[in-house]
Order: C-alpha cells, then structure tokens, then sequence
C-alpha cells in the first residue's frame, strides 16, 4: 500500500468519523442509501431531475424551508422539546450558534464531512457542506429553514486515478516527504497538493451545463437535498412526538 494510499484512507476514516461526531442526523452510508431510494442511484439523472423544482434565494443559496403545525403546544413546550433535540442531535456545541428562548429562534451551523467523494482522472473530490438550520418557533407552529451556499471542497492532486497508476510505476512511496506525517488540518497549505476550494452550487452541475465536475456536483447536489429532507423529517417527528416520545407533562 502506497504512502499516498494510506493517507486517503485516513482521511475517508476521519471525514467518516467527524461526520458522525458532529450531527448524528442520519449516518453517511445510511444516508447514500436514503438518496439512491428516493432519487434513483443515477447521479446525472438525479441531479437534473431534482434541478427543475429548485429555486435559489436572493443570496443565490440554497434554501428550503417548512413550517410545521403543532396545535394544542405551547412556545415553551415546543422550544424545550426542540432544544432536547437540537443539544441531543449536535454532539459539537460549538454548532449551536445562537439558542435564544425569547425569541424562540434556534441555530445550527454543523459541518457534514465527506457528503460526497468523486476519485477523477488527475484529482479527487471530497465534498463538504455546512447547512445553517433555523428553527422559529411561535404559539402552535414551528418553521424551519434550512440553507447551504457552498459546497467546501478538499481537492487531492495526484488523487486520480492516474495518480494511483504513476505511484505504482514510479515507486513514490519511497519519498519520504510526500505527505509529511499523513496529517492534515483544516485549510492546511504545508503539502502543495491538498487545498481547498469554494463551488457555488449555482454556478455547478446541473444548474449549469459545463462543469468539468459533472459526477462530483451530482452527487454532491442529491445528497445536500437528501440531508435536507432527513433534517426537516427529524424536526417534524421531534415537534410532533418528541425526542424519545415520552416527554409528555403525564408523569
């Protein structure tokens, strides 16, 4: 095994692990799996099918919003159910950014790492995205918006498929500084091969037609809706019947 090889394998370990420390939402595979279901396991096709009923906000983000009745629940029971959720949900505190009872508005700004992978020809792919969720709650009613503007982009050169081929004529395991000691922190520019980049999600696949990463935005758009859904879908069963479902007053 390459020292290349090692290094992208720890990095899909800690994309895989950091995913699950900080939104315990849905799990990755479980996720991938929710996505291929709903929306067909084609990302192309996916992709273009959900782009028809997708409408950007003034700030060219993408955004998606539901409001959820709850008759017969008060502001105070719905915000103490939803911050029981929210603290439960969101391992990494840090994510909760604003929690503010008065007004009945909730926060969240969490990471999910490695949304999507795509290995190319030279480079490979991994996709995150940082969703800010909004949750207003009122008398009987909560809404909820949820809105992504970029996705975050971990570019690996030499990542590609013909990377792994050159690794395996050319014997670079042997060099000792590639990868240094196999660790990497966020926006760390100390190996001139791993950086990272900012896509606009509507200036990507398929909301327009030239993208030299067609597979990767795919991917990457179907499985920010799927998360969406999974978010909106896990609020409503939380405003509906509570964490565990039994956080009634009958006690």
């Amino acid at each position: 095994m390459t020292m290349k090889t090692c290094l992208l394998t720890a990095l899909l370990f800690l994309c895989g692990a950091m995913a699950g420390v900080q939104a315990q939402v849905m799990k990755a595979a479980d996720l991938e799996k929710y996505a291929k279901e709903k929306y067909g396991d084609k990302w192309l096709d996916a992709a273009a099918n959900l782009a028809k009923d997708i409408k950007f906000d003034k700030n060219q983000s993408l955004t998606y919003q539901q409001v959820i009745e709850a008759p017969g629940k008060t502001k105070q029971q719905l915000y103490v159910m939803l911050n029981y959720w929210v603290t439960a949900t969101f391992k990494d505190k840090q994510a909760i950014t604003l929690n503010d009872k008065e007004s009945g508005c909730i926060i969240i700004s969490s990471t999910i790492d490695a949304i999507a992978d795509h290995t190319g020809t030279i480079f490979r792919y991994i996709v995150n995205i940082t969703p800010i969720i909004r949750i207003d709650i009122k008398e009987g009613k909560v809404r909820v918006t949820y809105t992504v503007q970029n996705y975050d982009i971990l570019k690996v050169e030499d990542g590609g498929w013909l990377g792994a081929l050159a690794d395996k004529d050319n014997d670079r395991q042997k060099n000792q500084n590639i990868y240094s000691d196999g660790k990497r922190m966020n926006a760390d520019k100390t190996d001139r091969r791993l950086y990272d980049e900012q896509w606009e999600i509507n200036k990507r696949y398929p909301f327009v037609e030239k993208d030299a990463q067609k597979r990767t935005c795919s991917k990457a758009l179907v499985m920010t809706h799927a998360y969406s859904n999974a978010i909106l879908d896990k609020i409503e069963e939380a405003v509906k019947n509570g964490l565990v479902g039994n956080e009634d007053d009958d006690w």
